[in-house]
C-alpha cells in the first residue's frame, strides 16, 4: 500500500496553519466585536485563543493516532459512531461555508473601496465572487498552495506594519469605556470571535505528510496560534486606539479604515487590496474544504450517493460543490453578517467540544488501535476546560445559534436513520461503553453480527478448535499470556483451550494488508506451545486482525460454542455514565460464561479464597473453584461477609448450608464467616493470606453500578492477590 511522503517541514506547516486562521477574523470581525464589549475587544481575542488551545492539542493527539483519517469528521465518527459522525459532518460543513460566506461579504466591502462601489452592492459583489470560486473548484483549479503562502506573507507584513505605525498613535481617550457591557459582554465577544481561530487545526488533516508529526504537528499549532493571537490582540488594540468606538462598531472594513487614518489614502488603498486578496484566498479554501464533507459522507453512506458524483473530466465533486455554493448564496442574501459570524462560531465551538470529548473517550476506553505518538499534556483537565468553556460560550452566543445546533443535530439523526443506518462502521463508544446507557443510543443488528461472524474466519491463520471449553482473547495488555492460558485450563470443563491474539486497527486500514504475524505474536505462539508441552495441556493458538475487538470476541464465543470466555483485566474500578471497559457490552452479546482474570504476578497458587453472596448459583461457583484448586493442588476457603446486625439464626442457617456445600467437594476446604461494616476493607485485608481470590458477579449491571461504578470492581482493584471474577450464565 502506498503511503504519503512526509515532506512538510515545521515552517511550512506553521504557514499552512496561519493561512487557515488569517482572514475575516481580523479584516471584518473586530468592529462588530467592539460593539459587544467596547475597547476590551483585544482581551476577547486573547481569551478566545486560550479557549481554543485544548482543542488544538487534542486534535494534535488525534491526528498522530489517525494521521490519514481526514480530520475532525472522522475522529468524531470513530469515537461516537456514524450517527454522531453525520451530525459532526453537517456541523463542520456549515461552519466552513458560513465562515467563507462571511469572508465574501467582507471581500465585497474592501473591493468597494478600490473600485468606488456603493456599499449597498456589497452582497451582490460577494455573490459574483462566489460564482467565480465555484467554477474554480469545479474545474479543479485549486493548486494555489504557493500562491496562498505568498498572500499570507503579504497579509502578515501589512498587519505588522499597521501595528508598528498605529501603536504610537493610540489615543488613550478612545480606550474608555473598557467594558461597555460588563463581563457578560466580554464573554459574549469571546464566543463571537471564536471562529477567528478555527483554522488552527486545519493542518491535522495533512498529518500523514508532516515530518516528525509527534513533534512538529502540536508545535506548529501552538506556534501558529501564538502568532495569530498576538497579531489579533495587537491589531485589535490599535483599532480601538485609533478609531472612535461609535465609528468602529459599524465598520465592516476596519483594517482599511485604520490604515487610512494612520498612513494616509494610499496606505489605506494598499490595505484594502491586501484585504481583497486575503479574503478571496480564505473563501476559496473554505469552499474547497467544506464541499469535501458532503462528498466524504456520501462515500461513507451517511448521505445520498449522488453527492459523491465526480465530474467526468475534472474529477471534482461537482454536485457537492454546487450544493455548498448555493447554500452560501442563501446565507449571503438572507443573513446579516453578525448572525453569520455567530452561527459559524457556534458550530465550530460544538465541533471543538466534540474533539475534546473524543480524546477522553479514546483514552478511557483504551481502544487497542489508539496509540498516538503525541499525547496532550494535562490530561484530562485540559480537555475538561475545553469542554466546559465551550458550553459556556455556546450559552453566551444566544438562542439563535443554540437552536440552529439543535436543528442540525435533529437533521443529522434523521439522515442517519433513513440513509446512514446501514453504515458498516461503529464508534468506539458503542463497543466500550456502559451497556444500559448505550442501549438508549444504539440497537444491535444481529444479522450484521452473524454476517461478520461468517467472514471472521478469513482473517484467521488456521481453524478454531470447535470443542474448546474456554476461549481466551489476547488484546495485548495482558501481564502474561501463559498465566492467562493456564488459568483458562484450570477452569476448563472440557479438553481444549482456544487462545486468539486480536489486533484492532482503525476502519481505514485494510485487514488484508496485515496478514503477516508480528514478532510479538510469534513469541506468544512459541511460549504457549512450550506451556502446552511442559504441562500436558491442550492449548491452540490463532491470531486475527479486526476493526472491532468487542464484536470479534463475541463472534469467537459463538463460533466455538465454548463454556467460558476468559479475558485478562487490570482490575481497575471504572466509574462514569458512558465510559467503561468492554465488559458490559460483552456480557450482553456472548452466550457463554464470562471470566476476568487479574494477574498479580503470583505463579504458585496454593491457597484460594472464594467470596460469595449466598445465592442460587453458589454450587456452580464452587464447582469452578474446585476445578481450579484441583488443577493447582490448592486448598479452598469459602468466605462470607455479614453485617454486625446479621441475626444469629440467619448466620447459623447460612453456615449450615455452606458446610453442606463444602462437604461435597473433593478438595481440602474450610469456611470463614466475618462480621464487618466494610466488606471492601475486610476482603482486601483477608486476601493478603491467599494467592487467588475468586469473586462471583451478577449477569447484569444495575443502574446503580452504571451511574456510580461497580463495587465488585473495587474488590478486584484493592485485592492483595490475583483475582478471578466469574459471571455465570449457564
Amino acid at each position: 500500500m502506498k503511503k504519503l511522503k512526509r515532506s512538510l517541514s515545521l515552517p511550512y506547516v506553521i504557514a499552512i496553519s496561519i493561512g487557515g486562521m488569517l482572514g475575516s477574523g481580523i479584516f471584518v470581525l473586530p468592529g462588530f466585536a467592539a460593539s459587544l464589549t467596547g475597547s476590551s475587544v483585544w482581551l476577547a481575542y486573547l481569551i478566545a485563543a486560550l479557549c481554543i488551545l485544548p482543542a488544538a492539542l487534542s486534535k494534535s493527539e488525534l491526528a498522530t493516532a489517525m494521521p490519514s483519517s481526514g480530520g475532525t469528521y472522522v475522529y468524531i465518527e470513530r469515537a461516537f459512531g456514524p450517527m454522531f459522525g453525520t451530525i459532526s459532518g453537517i456541523g463542520l460543513w456549515l461552519s466552513l461555508l458560513l465562515k467563507s460566506s462571511f469572508a465574501l461579504i467582507g471581500l465585497g466591502a474592501y473591493l468597494a473601496v478600490l473600485i468606488n462601489l456603493d456599499d449597498n452592492l456589497t452582497k451582490l459583489v460577494a455573490l459574483g465572487f462566489l460564482c467565480f470560486i465555484m467554477f474554480l473548484n469545479v474545474f479543479g483549479i485549486k493548486k494555489v498552495g504557493k500562491v496562498q503562502i505568498v498572500i499570507v506573507s503579504i497579509s502578515l507584513i501589512c498587519l505588522v506594519s499597521i501595528f508598528l505605525i498605529g501603536f504610537p498613535l493610540v489615543n488613550p481617550d478612545y480606550l474608555t469605556p473598557f467594558l461597555s457591557n460588563g463581563n457578560t459582554g466580554l464573554i459574549s465577544t469571546v464566543a463571537f470571535v471564536y471562529i477567528s481561530y478555527a483554522g488552527v487545526t486545519k493542518v491535522a488533516a495533512i498529518a500523514g505528510e508532516i515530518k516528525n508529526p509527534d513533534r512538529n504537528l502540536p508545535l506548529a499549532m501552538i506556534l501558529s496560534l501564538l502568532t495569530i493571537a498576538s497579531i489579533y490582540v495587537f491589531i485589535a488594540f490599535v483599532l480601538v486606539g485609533n478609531i472612535p468606538i461609535k465609528d468602529l462598531t459599524t465598520d465592516i472594513r476596519p483594517i482599511y479604515t485604520v490604515s487610512n487614518i494612520i498612513g494616509g489614502k494610499y496606505f489605506g488603498y494598499a490595505a484594502a487590496a491586501v484585504g481583497v486578496l486575503t479574503l478571496m484566498s480564505m473563501a476559496n479554501s473554505g469552499v474547497l474544504a467544506s464541499s469535501r464533507f458532503p462528498f466524504a459522507m456520501a462515500r461513507d453512506k451517511l448521505l445520498p450517493s449522488f453527492l459523491e458524483r465526480l465530474h467526468s473530466k475534472y474529477l471534482t465533486p461537482v454536485i457537492s460543490i454546487f450544493i455548498t455554493c448555493i447554500t452560501m448564496a442563501f446565507v449571503i442574501v438572507f443573513l446579516d453578517i453578525v448572525k453569520i459570524a455567530k452561527l459559524a462560531s457556534a458550530f465550530k465551538v460544538m465541533m471543538f467540544i466534540s474533539v475534546n470529548f473524543c480524546v477522553i473517550i479514546l483514552r478511557e476506553t483504551s481502544a487497542q488501535w489508539y496509540n498516538p505518538s503525541y499525547k496532550s499534556p494535562l490530561y484530562p483537565f485540559l480537555q475538561l476546560f475545553g469542554i466546559f468553556s465551550g458550553f459556556i460560550l455556546l450559552v453566551f452566543l444566544g438562542w439563535m445559534p443554540f437552536f440552529a445546533i439543535l436543528v442540525i443535530s435533529a437533521l443529522g439523526v434523521f439522515l442517519y436513520f433513513f440513509i446512514g443506518k446501514d453504515a458498516t462502521r461503529t464508534g468506539v463508544l458503542r463497543n466500550y461503553g456502559h451497556r444500559p446507557a448505550l442501549f438508549l443510543f444504539y440497537k444491535k443488528n444481529r444479522r450484521k453480527l452473524k454476517k461478520e461472524g461468517r467472514s471472521l474466519s478469513k482473517n484467521l491463520d488456521g481453524k478454531l478448535v470447535s470443542n474448546a471449553g474456554v476461549v481466551v482473547p489476547l488484546l495485548g495488555n495482558e501481564n502474561s499470556a501463559e498465566m492467562l492460558a493456564e488459568m483458562a485450563s484450570a477452569i476448563n470443563p472440557r479438553d481444549s483451550v482456544q487462545v486468539v491474539n486480536i489486533t484492532e486497527v482503525p476502519n481505514q486500514t485494510f485487514l488484508d494488508a496485515l496478514n503477516q504475524d508480528t514478532p510479538k505474536v510469534v513469541s506468544i505462539a512459541r511460549r504457549l506451545k512450550n506451556l502446552s508441552s511442559s504441562q500436558n495441556l491442550n492449548i491452540d493458538f490463532e491470531s486475527v486482525v479486526t476493526h472491532e475487538v468487542s464484536n470479534t470476541v463475541a463472534q469467537l464465543s459463538g463460533q466455538t460454542n465454548c463454556d467460558w470466555l476468559m479475558m485478562g483485566w487490570n482490575g481497575k474500578a471504572h466509574s462514569g455514565l458512558l465510559i467503561r471497559n468492554p465488559i458490559g457490552w460483552l456480557l450482553t452479546h456472548v452466550n457463554s460464561n464470562f471470566a476476568l482474570f487479574k494477574d498479580s504476578g503470583i505463579k504458585n497458587i496454593s491457597r484460594v479464597l472464594i467470596a460469595l453472596r449466598p445465592g442460587r448459583k453458589d454450587k456452580n461457583f464452587l464447582a469452578v473453584a474446585e476445578r481450579v484448586c484441583a488443577f493447582y493442588g490448592a486448598s479452598l476457603t469459602l468466605l462470607h461477609i455479614v453485617t454486625p446486625s446479621f441475626s444469629k439464626k440467619a448466620a447459623t442457617n447460612m453456615e449450615s448450608k455452606s458446610v453442606q456445600l463444602l462437604s461435597g467437594l473433593k478438595i481440602k476446604s474450610d469456611l470463614k464467616i466475618v462480621k464487618s461494616e466494610n466488606p471492601l476493607n475486610s476482603i482486601s485485608s483477608i486476601s493478603s493470606d491467599y494467592d487467588l481470590l475468586i469473586l462471583g458477579a451478577p449477569e447484569k449491571d444495575s443502574w446503580i453500578s452504571v451511574l456510580f461504578g461497580a463495587g465488585r470492581d473495587k474488590f478486584t482493584e484493592n485485592s492483595a492477590c490475583s483475582v478471578l471474577r466469574l459471571t455465570m450464565k449457564n
